[in-house]
């Protein structure tokens, strides 16, 4: 008997998958492909480097669906290992356009994101690939629930109500994550950016 595999949910083609049919699996992928490239463009903007983070994660996500806890939202757990991929990529990578920037969203409670104190820097001391890497290293080492939130939030650009939805929280749970992790960000992106200006001209 063939499958209707568009009219399944998430969870019920999690459900097929590990049952061993990977067409389901296929579904998934055409049903997140584009929203986890977006994910991965908006961190390592750069095409080429998204596409490959986007194998990346996808084939992770394969690899470890049969170890799926079913109560948790696959479109949740997707974006975390895309965020993941994203990231070690970003820790490779010693070349490339800016990792992060404020949100553009027009959503009407769209916050920007200005996460350190650096409007007195230089342009150019913000944009090489040592900031860049830091910064995705300190997102990386947010506490799970801030970085979830962190990334649906201020690097997918999705509103505080799609947030609360996507991971069964209130508006205000999502708020006060998203307040803590900017703070976290904040302050190590500040004491970064304290101890590279104290650093002597030429001095690593």
């Amino acid at each position: 008997m063939s499958v209707d595999y568009a009219a399944r949910t998430d969870a019920e083609l999690v459900e097929i998958t590990q049952a061993g049919d990977s067409r389901a699996f296929d579904e998934l992928v055409r049903r997140y492909r584009d929203r986890v490239y977006r994910l991965s463009t908006k961190i390592l903007r750069h095409d080429e480097d998204a596409a490959e983070a986007l194998q990346d994660a996808f084939l992770s996500a394969y690899r470890g669906l049969p170890n799926f806890k079913r109560e948790s939202r696959f479109s949740t757990w997707l974006y975390r290992i895309a965020t993941n991929a994203s990231l070690m990529k970003l820790r490779r990578r010693r070349e490339g356009h800016i990792s992060y920037e404020q949100s553009q969203s027009g959503q009407d409670d769209a916050e920007p994101l200005a996460i350190p104190d650096w409007s007195s820097q230089p342009l150019e001391d913000l944009l090489d690939a040592e900031t860049r890497e830091v910064l995705g290293r300190e997102v990386d080492l947010l506490p799970a629930n801030e970085k979830e939130v962190f990334v649906l939030r201020d690097i997918m650009e999705q509103s505080n109500a799609d947030v609360a939805t996507e991971l069964g929280l209130s508006v205000a749970a999502v708020k006060s994550r998203l307040h803590r992790a900017r703070l976290h960000l904040r302050d190590r992106m500040n004491r970064y950016f304290r101890d590279r200006l104290s650093r002597p001209p030429g001095g690593s």
